[in-house]
């Protein structure tokens, strides 16, 4: 069992850092600091988005509008977060 609790945690810590350079990479573009037309940006852009936007799509439904302003994404990190350290405190006690 703590095989697979660990296993778990790890996905999720992938899932968090692949998040926050999703993030990362959606602001260098809103900026203008790398272009999203470049092959190699439109494929990372393209691999982060099939990951991330199902989630951040459902998070969305349930957040209020905020207008230019998405915080979906903190939500998710927040959700991810709390889930990673109910595994944690599961497996201490």
């Amino acid at each position: 069992m703590y095989a697979v609790i660990v296993l778990i945690d790890q996905i999720i810590n992938i899932y968090i850092w692949t998040l926050l350079i999703y993030i990362g990479v959606g602001w260098l573009v809103a900026f203008r600091i790398v272009n999203p037309w470049q092959p190699a940006v439109r494929m990372v852009t393209d691999l982060l988005a099939r990951i991330h936007e199902p989630l951040l799509g459902q998070v969305r439904r349930f957040l209020p509008d905020l207008g230019p302003v998405d915080i979906s994404p903190i939500v998710l990190f927040l959700a991810a977060q709390f889930i990673r350290n109910l595994l944690i405190s599961s497996l201490s006690g």
